[in-house]
């Protein structure tokens, strides 16, 4: 059985850009990459690099595994297994690299697949949000601060707020992305000395031939700022999902209840009570959130390496790189499905709505009779002690108002409809979603 969740119970198809064996024909593209360029400089013989291309699709990730274990080096036992296939032309394989010229440079490849199957999930989320946004514009319901009932919002405001913020997520991505598609072929401190001084043009043509840019300075290793970059990225959104899902779960409480994760006609939500309707998928999002920030802390600890570079960032990379990427991606895909099926509860939208008997007009009430002439901090203090004595007696707050004349019975009346009190949120949700 797998050890860690992210092979069966969260896979997806980010695991296959991730796994072992795609890096190693990462690591191998990159070495036909080299070859080529060498060759194109008269450095190595004009058919080597295909026969190199060829022996590619020979090698055996068993094999490769063999000799790792006798020599104790992945990128050796690579560049071995792959010369075992090339006959002549493997030789040529390698020449004038360092291990990182070829791990690095192809972590950027890795990292371009994985972030434009991402940016596809994402995509996804985000038309979900946005189609939720328009279609419950006008879903008055109450708002909350500090867990407290403020004044009328809708629902559409809340996904429109959502749509905007996973929107600023693709941007943070995309900028993310250009800085981690850059490769180095600079030697063992940066130098490029095995190349001599046709070496900034061999690194220039290999990460042409790659589809990526050249760093313009590295030491033995790609500056790890640019990976702790996107693992701040994927945690900036894994965070965004769980704010989503959080105010799911909090919107599911029993005594809430105004909508909820989708429940399946055979789901079990507890082994001892058969009522219950858990919300664990949303639960498990924000859970998972925890892991991807998590990462980034040993992902900013990997930025100062020591002099030119040591490892202590080589054996948490295996770890943390696959398990962001494959979280961010599991959370997206499942945070599209609950919403896809998310339940409305109207009744109890509109009973929360009326739960404080009319104090969450308050506001309403002090500004309009400021509007009509009385001064702001009297009007405040005047709403605030009337609104006092109808938490203490559980009186409806429009019937104190009226029993003190402040207002008109139709202004009142007017007055304390929330549903005509939500300013612009209409206006806001049709500009934050017509992009």
């Amino acid at each position: 059985m797998a050890i860690s969740p992210f092979e069966e119970r969260y896979r997806t198809e980010m695991n296959e850009a991730l796994d072992d064996w795609n890096k190693i024909k990462k690591w191998m593209e990159v070495e036909v990459a080299l070859a080529k360029v060498h060759a194109k400089m008269g450095t190595i013989p004009k058919d080597a690099p295909a026969k190199i291309e060829e022996a590619m699709a020979k090698v055996k990730p068993e094999r490769v595994k063999e000799i790792e274990d006798e020599i104790h080096h992945d990128l050796m036992a690579m560049v071995k297994a792959l010369t075992e296939q090339a006959g002549d032309a493997g030789k040529h394989i390698h020449l004038g690299a360092t291990s990182y010229d070829i791990e690095d440079t192809a972590t950027a490849l890795i990292f371009r697949d994985a972030i434009g199957i991402l940016e596809k999930h994402m995509d996804s989320l985000s038309l979900v949000i946005k189609n939720l946004a328009k279609k419950h514009k006008k879903t008055v319901c109450i708002g909350r601060t500090h867990g407290q009932h403020a004044v009328p919002t809708t629902y559409g405001l809340k996904f429109a707020i959502y749509y905007q913020e996973m929107k600023r997520n693709m941007e943070r991505l995309m900028a993310a992305k250009k800085r981690i598609m850059v490769g180095k072929m600079a030697g063992a401190t940066g130098t490029m000395a095995t190349f001599g001084v046709m070496g900034p043009e061999v690194q220039r043509l290999v990460m042409k031939e790659l589809g990526i840019e050249a760093a313009k300075a590295s030491n033995q290793v790609i500056q790890r700022d640019r990976h702790a970059e996107v693992m701040c990225v994927l945690a900036i959104t894994a965070a965004t999902m769980e704010k989503i899902a959080k105010e799911i779960r909090n919107l599911q409480r029993t005594e809430i209840l105004e909508i909820s994760e989708p429940f399946g006609k055979k789901q079990v939500g507890s082994s001892t009570m058969p009522h219950k309707r858990n919300p664990h998928k949303t639960e498990r999002i924000c859970s998972i959130a925890r892991l991807v920030r998590a990462n980034v802390i040993t992902a900013i600890e990997n930025i100062p390496l020591e002099h030119e570079r040591d490892l202590t960032n080589s054996a948490n990379e295996r770890a943390i790189f696959g398990e962001s990427f494959i979280a961010v991606d599991y959370m997206t895909k499942q945070l599209t499905t609950i919403l896809e099926g998310l339940e409305f509860f109207p009744e109890n939208i509109e009973h929360n709505l009326e739960l404080t008997n009319g104090l969450i007009m308050a506001e309403r009430l002090m500004i309009t009779l400021s509007n009509k002439g009385m001064g702001r901090q009297e009007a405040h203090e005047k709403v605030r002690t009337l609104a006092q004595q109808a938490f203490r007696e559980k009186r409806n707050l429009k019937d104190l108002a009226k029993e003190n004349k402040l207002l008109s019975d139709k202004e009142l009346d007017e007055i304390f409809d929330p549903k005509t009190y939500i300013g612009a949120a209409e206006k806001i949700v049709e500009d934050a979603t017509k992009e």
